[in-house]
């Protein structure tokens, strides 16, 4: 696995590191079932977190108020996550899964969440959407503990080397002040919405630095991507909050401005989630526990994992798969988006196979509190649409591996 590694770090920046895997069978299956769903996904529209937008941030106005505490959960996103599950569970009832109208056998339905209150809020009001009145319960550690499976490096109980991280997030991005000269001008556009009244960058322009936490187990990013990445999230959160189109980006910005200024939050996973070394600790632990969902025997047939941004970017870039999508930034995943592993059988051969999808609400859902879903299929690099399943269990093992 090491070994696998190395030669991942070695591909010329900024392309995807690459696996060596043998070809894959092209075979055409007889009509597939769907047999079992495992997701993961995001939590839903918050309040900025504390230091999101940077305290050196330059404004023209002030920024407007939220009606709950910083990083909860707002009632409007709670809504649109009971409509998430509504139309998940309208989805599964059409394959077959469900029952429409009745309530699921609580054996056939697990839902965990981190054990942040906004993520087990959103789980809670998934479940309410997905069966109304049925009472299914949401599995998660205790307030104050770390869950490895949402962040794993906070897990004392995992190796983590700073070394080794700092230099794969240096060859994946070829170098952070190649990485900010790429988003140069979404960072200008992010200044022309600030409209701050110094002649000066809204934001500093300085240079980006990666360092090892404090304690040796984490990293720490600044710079201009850093400060920006957290202001262009904001500006997304008061769009699918729902807020007046005047207070959001002070009247200065629209979905497609949104979308652009979302790169420059996606480019946080670039250092984060998507380098190797970062895929394998980011993903690793998620990455199992949705495997061990897909080949457990019994009647489970949804198994949900509600957690953050960083869980989704981290699968989807262990998979070598983009995430895009109409209305967003590619790689930047929107409350409530999900990463979707879809389990199908031959009923001809009994023989399994996985197809992955990425499914989003689109904005004007969210913003509007309206239903709808866009379901986007990702093709994994090494495998056809769909997947033989132990094929697919090799090719994330092997991009998962430990470094």
């Amino acid at each position: 696995m090491f070994l696998l590694l190395l030669a991942a770090l070695s591909q010329a920046a900024p392309s995807r590191p690459t696996t060596t895997v043998p070809a894959a069978p092209q075979t055409t299956p007889h009509r597939l079932l769907l047999e079992r769903v495992v997701m993961v996904m995001r939590h839903g529209v918050r309040a900025p977190i504390d230091g999101e937008v940077p305290a050196d941030t330059h404004t023209g106005a002030p920024w407007p108020r939220w009606p709950v505490a910083a990083e909860q959960m707002t009632p409007h996103g709670l809504a649109a996550l009971e409509l998430r599950g509504a139309d998940d569970r309208a989805w599964l009832d059409r394959s077959g899964l469900f029952t429409p109208g009745r309530c699921p056998a609580p054996t056939t339905v697990r839902i965990h969440s981190n054990v942040s209150q906004r993520t087990i809020d959103s789980a809670n009001a998934f479940a309410r959407g997905f069966a109304p009145g049925c009472g299914l319960t949401v599995d998660h550690q205790a307030a104050g503990t770390v869950d490895p499976l949402f962040e794993p490096l906070r897990d004392r109980n995992a190796r983590f080397d700073a070394a080794a991280a700092m230099a794969s997030i240096d060859l994946h991005t070829g170098g952070l002040d190649a990485l900010t000269r790429r988003h140069r001008a979404e960072l200008d556009a992010l200044d022309r919405v600030l409209d701050c009244p110094q002649r000066v960058a809204c934001t500093p322009r300085d240079a980006a630095s990666v360092r090892a936490s404090a304690d040796g187990r984490s990293i720490v990013l600044t710079g201009p991507i850093r400060r920006a990445s957290g202001i262009a999230q904001v500006l997304l959160l008061q769009y699918v909050q729902g807020m007046p189109a005047a207070q959001v980006g002070w009247g200065r910005v629209d979905a497609a401005a949104l979308k652009r200024l979302g790169a420059l939050h996606a480019a946080l996973f670039d250092v984060f989630t998507r380098a190797p070394y970062m895929v394998a600790k980011q993903a690793g632990p998620l990455a199992r526990a949705m495997l061990a969902a897909l080949e457990a025997h019994g009647d489970r047939r949804l198994d949900l994992f509600v957690g953050h941004d960083t869980n989704v970017t981290a699968l989807a870039a262990a998979l070598h798969v983009d995430l895009s999508s109409r209305d967003y930034a590619t790689g930047d995943v929107p409350p409530d988006g999900a990463l979707v592993l879809t389990l199908l059988r031959d009923p001809a051969t009994g023989a399994r196979f996985v197809r992955t999808s990425y499914r989003v609400q689109p904005i004007m859902a969210l913003r509007y509190l309206q239903s709808g879903i866009d379901d986007v299929v990702l093709r994994v690099p090494g495998c056809s649409a769909t997947c033989p399943l132990d094929r697919f269990a090799t090719l994330l093992m092997m991009r998962t591996a430990a470094g």
